[in-house]
């Protein structure tokens, strides 16, 4: 009981002097990634494998494994517990549980499309695909390939909708925002 108590007491202590905060991303050799943030209570593991393009937004409490490679395409937004991973061993601590011949273990390259957002609490499987201008609705398992455009939700996520449509809406509403559209998102509608 007293142990339990002194855990609270470091924890709180601790989040007084630690907040939650978006910091630039620097790479291995320490140049910073343009308007690349990355909140420093994300878990960034193996980062040799990690590679963030410009303008990319990694919220609080996340995990990104960089056992096998990770690219996220520019101008994404990743919210908050977020787990894009690369490698599982759920199959093979049953079937090796020694993990001597990585028999059952699932392994493989993430790689997340430009402009896509990962709405809060998806987990990102091995050898995942999502395409760019894509939306991850929040608490979806994804695993697979997903062409552009595509909007997902559910668990396991499938395809749910083109955010191609959804933005011909927005862009009603706000005309000047074609411009850009264009010539940094979207091909032609």
């Amino acid at each position: 009981m007293l142990l339990i108590l002194l855990n609270k007491i470091r924890y709180k202590l601790l989040l007084k002097w630690i907040k939650p905060e978006i910091l630039p991303f620097k790479k291995l050799d320490n140049s910073i990634v343009l308007g690349t943030g990355v909140s420093n209570m994300t878990h960034v593991s193996n980062p040799r494998n990690v590679i963030l393009e410009e303008n990319i937004f990694v919220g609080h409490f996340n995990y990104i494994d960089g056992y096998k490679k990770v690219k996220i395409g520019k101008g994404t937004q990743i919210t908050n517990y977020v787990s894009i991973l690369t490698h599982s061993s759920h199959d093979s601590l049953r079937i090796d549980p020694m993990n001597l011949h990585h028999f059952g273990l699932i392994e493989g390259e993430v790689e997340i499309g430009e402009y896509t957002y990962i709405g809060a609490h998806c987990v990102i499987m091995p050898g995942t695909k999502i395409g760019k201008g894509c939306i991850v609705s929040a608490f979806s398992y994804v695993s697979g390939c997903f062409p552009d455009y595509s909007i997902l939700r559910g668990q396991p996520a499938q395809i749910i909708g083109n955010t191609k449509e959804r933005d011909l809406k927005l862009l009603e509403l706000n005309p000047i925002a074609k411009s850009t559209y264009y010539e940094n998102i979207h091909d032609e509608l």
